[in-house]
Formats: structure tokens, C-alpha cells, sequence
């Protein structure tokens, strides 16, 4: 069959012939329909994901859609090692499969799933939001982070903030559900400052997709801006800016700062598929929805460094 194969660390896919996966107790072969270029799918294509085995060749793409053997479509996640998504069929753990809407296409669901449940876990499952809190997501500006936005807004929350660099989307934002926005700039002192007021006016949860210089000012703020003995939960989900960040140990001895991160591994597999599962009930009744590009795989390396934010999807 063919698919995109990585054959080392740091190497883009090659288009060529793959092994047909074979049939395996507790397992579903997948005819594959559609597959996004997701962040995680490239990171363990470099290798530099935590969740990867380090083990090539391999087919990249952590999930998609597909059809089963009775022809059920459905949204999978997680193959069976060495088969992957971007392919034309798949081997996947019975358990790892959720049977799509039929009012949701098979191309948004792909888009959709993992920038959506990125924000649904980690507001559900870790900061265990609470009808009519707030939250300022950071780094609202990609895909996964505008998401977030409306899925705050959707799981109840009372006020949403909104922070990135791309003016024109924040602009948008403020018609999808953010309350306010805050511009991300080169003056990092300026930056603290408005969410400092945001913080002083109340917040109850921050979804950090960037880590990096904003979200220690986000930290900094917090500490200064939130009154004293109010919890802020602090999710950590993506480092679009950096992997690192320097913690002042004052921002946590004088708040009530709690600190913790969503992600694979971090939150057990069901739970996370779960998540996934209301990101597709709700983009199939319109509450949800991710644009997409669609490209045949053979395009696969020509996109490959220009995607990863789940909105190019590859087609067999």
C-alpha cells in the first residue's frame, strides 16, 4: 500500500510502498479516508515528541478517519506501531475507534479532533472548569488555541480572554466568544500589564499553548493580579514559542497558582478519546467548526513544513 513513511529522526515523509497491515485479535483494519497534519504527527516524526518510540520506519500520523471492515465510519486514534494515518489502510486497537455523526464529514472530523480536544480536556479533565468561571487562553491565535475559545465559551464559561500575536484574528475572536483580547508584542513589560488587569478583574483558569516569555508573564500576572487565596489553574498544553521558561518562585510562594499540563500520557487514553468524542457531537450539530485544506498523500512531503496545526488534511 502506499503512505508516507518516515525513515530517520527529522526527515520529511516519503511517498512509497508500505507493508499491508494484517489482521490482529482486538484490532481494527481501517480503510483510511482522511488524515490532518497535526502537531503531534510531525513531533514524533522528529523524534522530539515524548510520546514517540524512536523505532523507523514508521507511517506517520497519529489519527484520522476511516472505514471498518463492515464499512462504519469512524475517527481513530493511536495505530498500532509501525502503521500510522497518512496511509491507505491502518491497523488500530478496537478500543482506540469512535463511530463518526453522519452529519459530520469525514475531512472536519480528521481537522477537528486533536486541536479541539486539546482545549476540551484540559478545561473538562485538569482545570475541571466550573460554569461561569473565566478563562484567558494564551496563544488563542492557531488553530488549536481559536478552538479553545469557543469550546470555553460552549463548556460554560462566563468570560474568555484571548491572547496572540495576529491582530486580524484576535479582531475575529471577539465575534466567537472572547470577551477581550490581548495583543502579544516585543514589549514583554506591556504585556504583563493587561492581563494583570485581567487577572485583577478575575480569573478562575489559563490554557497556555505557547509556554515561552508570554506564559511567564502570564505567571508573573497571576500572582500580582489575582486576589489573595483565589486558586488559578494553570494548564500547560503546547510550547509553540519554547520549550522552557524561567519561574520566579515568589509567583507561586504568594498565590494560589496550580500549575499542571493536558496531554498524552497525562491524561489516560479513554478519558482523552472522550474528549474527542464531544468535539465531534458538537462540530456535527454546528457549534464547532476548523476549515480545512484538502491534499492528495502523494503531496505529503511538499506540505509537510508548512502544516501542523491540523488544517491541511491528506487524502488517500
Amino acid at each position: 500500500m502506499k503512505a508516507a513513511v518516515i525513515k530517520g529522526a527529522g526527515q520529511p515523509p516519503a511517498y512509497e510502498d508500505f507493508d499491508h497491515p494484517d489482521a490482529l485479535t482486538g484490532h481494527h483494519l481501517i480503510d483510511i479516508t482522511a488524515s490532518a497534519l497535526s502537531r503531534i504527527t510531525r513531533a514524533k516524526a522528529s523524534g522530539s515528541h515524548y510520546s514517540g518510540s524512536g523505532h523507523f520506519p514508521f507511517v506517520a500520523g497519529v489519527d484520522g478517519t476511516g472505514r471498518l471492515e463492515d464499512g462504519q465510519r469512524v475517527y481513530f486514534f493511536a495505530p498500532h506501531a509501525p502503521f500510522g494515518a497518512m496511509a491507505e489502510r491502518t491497523r488500530v486497537p478496537e478500543t482506540h475507534c469512535i463511530s463518526l455523526p453522519d452529519a459530520l464529514d469525514d475531512v472536519t472530523a480528521a481537522a477537528i479532533a486533536i486541536p479541539g480536544m486539546s482545549s476540551w480536556a484540559a478545561l473538562t479533565e485538569r482545570a475541571r472548569l466550573v460554569r461561569g468561571e473565566s478563562v484567558l487562553v494564551n496563544g488563542a491565535t492557531g488553530a488549536s488555541g481559536r478552538l479553545a475559545v469557543r469550546v470555553a465559551r460552549l463548556l460554560g464559561a462566563a468570560r474568555v480572554v484571548a491572547t496572540g500575536r495576529n491582530a486580524a484574528v484576535l479582531k475575529a475572536l471577539e465575534a466567537e466568544g472572547a470577551d477581550a483580547t490581548v495583543r502579544l508584542g516585543d514589549d514583554g513589560d506591556a504585556f504583563e500589564r493587561e492581563p494583570l488587569a485581567h487577572f485583577q478583574h478575575g480569573i478562575d483558569v489559563v490554557l497556555d499553548y505557547l509556554w515561552g516569555a508570554s506564559a511567564e508573564r502570564t505567571i508573573v500576572a497571576a500572582a500580582r493580579g489575582t486576589e489573595e487565596g483565589r486558586p488559578v489553574r494553570f494548564v500547560q498544553i503546547g510550547a509553540a514559542a519554547a520549550p522552557t521558561i524561567t519561574l520566579p518562585s515568589a509567583a507561586l510562594r504568594s498565590s494560589a497558582l496550580q500549575l499542571m499540563g493536558s496531554g498524552i500520557r497525562g491524561i489516560a487514553l479513554p478519558v482523552l478519546l472522550k474528549a474527542i468524542a464531544g468535539v465531534l457531537d458538537a462540530a456535527a450539530a454546528g457549534a464547532l467548526a476548523l476549515p480545512a485544506a484538502v491534499r492528495p498523500l502523494s503531496e505529503v512531503a511538499a506540505h509537510w513544513e508548512t502544516g501542523g496545526d491540523g488544517r491541511l488534511v491528506f487524502v488517500p
